[in-house]
């Protein structure tokens, strides 16, 4: 076949699968070269990336994308890494603050999540089976799927509320402290009782 410009080659019909192999000149030494060693292990610049089928795989943990070339706003930047995404669910349990046990509905015992970055977002309703003299000014729900991060002058800290009923509501409010993995309803443990169905929503950053 004569030489031709690449600019006058048939438009390829199938996609390269990177096994093709090319001839390269390297310290005047033509050698063969696959499609996947012309980008394996190197950064790749580009304007825009469509991907049509598949998806974009991180390969190595603690990697995403990097936002770093937009601005940041007034308070202090820590980070503008979008390094982990993820959703599913998770089993809670029930437990007073002094004494006693509280007995989970194991058709209504899983709550769904979704974490973006270290932001994890929770949601659901639970109910409770059974109590058996629940005692404390508090009880918990447990089972979150991510521990609350420790972060500077407590800013870790979580607040949410707790929807409970019908009409009207009852809003209990609830805590997540650093390093918990458990959100501390501010309610007498002695208010739980079979039938007991409060609907969750709420965030936190996870360590």
């Amino acid at each position: 076949m004569a030489d031709s410009k690449i600019s006058a080659l048939p438009a390829s019909t199938t996609p390269l699968a990177g096994t093709e192999v090319l001839p390269i000149v390297q310290s005047s030494t033509t050698k063969q070269v696959s499609v996947a060693n012309l980008t394996a292990g190197r950064a790749i610049s580009a304007t825009e990336i469509t991907v049509s089928t598949g998806n974009v795989i991180i390969g190595t943990s603690g990697k995403g994308i990097d936002f770093a070339i937009t601005s940041s706003g007034s308070g202090t930047m820590t980070s503008e890494l979008l390094a982990d995404y993820e959703e599913g669910t998770f089993i809670v349990t029930m437990a007073p603050g002094t004494s006693g046990t509280i007995t989970m509905d194991s058709a209504y015992q899983t709550m769904a999540y979704t974490k973006i970055g270290r932001l994890v977002m929770v949601t659901g309703e639970i109910v409770v089976a059974s109590v058996n003299v629940p005692v404390g000014t508090v009880y918990y729900i447990q089972g979150l799927p991510f521990t609350c991060a420790n972060l500077t002058q407590e800013s870790g800290t979580s607040g949410c509320s707790l929807i409970l009923g019908g009409s009207p509501f009852t809003v209990i409010p609830a805590t997540i402290g650093e390093g918990e993995t458990a959100i501390t309803v501010r309610q007498a443990a002695s208010t739980v009782a079979a039938n007991w169905n409060p609907r969750i929503n709420f965030s936190y950053f996870a360590a």
